[in-house]
């Protein structure tokens, strides 16, 4: 069914929004996704911050021209989705990933736009294996841990030899 010229307008007018405020945004490819599984996706991704919305692909080329981002736009072969966030910029990457991984080829990456700039499908996948801020913080505190806690067991050790 043809989207009328108003409808077509409006959902531009949403992606160009979505661009605007996103601090990351992840191109998704879908096939053979179930109404069940698209929801609890969504209703996770939503969980996490991540926004998502299908639409169609030459309305998506129109706002991301628009938006005028460096390099080029991947390909975007199939059904497309856009996921974004505000916040972590990973997020919706890796919710994305992760759902791929679930539903074995349904959910793909297929690129996206990161730091202003177009990203390919690799470079996505990059981003979306990094943990989230929290996991990072506490990998951080626990480099910053090590060292101290190898000196205080060494310490008793000394302590336990002028014990004996």
């Amino acid at each position: 069914m043809a989207i009328s010229k108003d409808k077509k307008s409006e959902i531009i007018a949403k992606l160009q929004g979505a661009l605007k405020e996103a601090s990351s945004v992840v191109f998704v490819g879908f096939s053979k996704l179930t109404v069940a599984d698209a929801s609890r996706m969504r209703k996770e991704l939503s969980q996490a911050g991540v926004r998502y919305f299908v639409a169609k692909k030459t309305l998506l080329r129109l706002a991301l021209k628009q938006q005028g981002y460096e390099g080029q736009a991947p390909e975007l072969p199939g059904e497309v989705a856009v996921a974004w966030t505000l916040d972590d910029v990973t997020a919706p990457a890796r919710g994305i990933y992760e759902y791929g991984k679930k539903l074995k080829g349904a959910v793909a990456l297929l690129g996206g736009v990161f730091e202003g700039a177009f990203a390919g499908k690799d470079q996505m996948t990059a981003i979306a294996t990094i943990p989230p801020m929290p996991v990072l913080r506490g990998m951080f505190v626990n480099v910053i841990n090590s060292p101290i806690q190898g000196l205080v067991i060494a310490l008793d050790k000394i302590r336990e030899e002028k014990a004996a």
